[in-house]
């Protein structure tokens, strides 16, 4: 398994854990189509992202790698009030969680969640469903090639 797929597993574990103990909790997808409806605790997805910066390090030649994955959170609720505070309460614990273990498990040098983007989306024969795309980034070096 390559560093970066490495990395990205140890994200996902790292939301799975810390968003489990909500009550209901959301499902936490990795690189998965939005399902039409919404869970109750709402729905994480994981998305890959892309490497923002590979700079070499000689001797020993290793690479220093900046990788930027998408957490997509979709929230619904029947009143706008509803879906905010459901939002906000999963993009902190979403933030707490990786705070926790910068390094996830030891996976990376350091992961830094960035600020979120907000979306309102209209599902087909659905309520309205509240979104927000927060970025991580994850440094970690590699050894060798920067195929990561």
């Amino acid at each position: 398994m390559s560093k970066r797929e490495t990395a990205i597993a140890a994200l996902r574990d790292v939301l799975t854990t810390g968003l489990a103990a909500r009550s209901p909790a959301p499902l936490v997808l990795r690189a998965e189509t939005i399902p039409q409806r919404i869970p109750l605790g709402g729905l994480v997805v994981l998305r890959d992202g892309d490497t923002v910066d590979e700079t070499a390090i000689l001797s020993p030649l290793s690479w220093a790698i900046e990788h930027r994955a998408e957490v997509e959170v979709t929230v619904a609720g029947a009143t706008p009030a509803a879906r905010t505070a459901l939002l906000d309460a999963l993009l902190v614990a979403i933030g707490d969680a990786i705070t926790a273990d910068r390094t996830l498990g030891g996976a990376v040098d350091w992961a830094q969640p960035g600020a979120a983007e907000f979306q309102d989306t209209e599902f087909e024969g659905a309520a309205a469903a509240r979104s927000a795309l927060v970025p991580v980034t994850l440094w970690f070096t590699t050894a060798g090639s920067a195929l990561a």
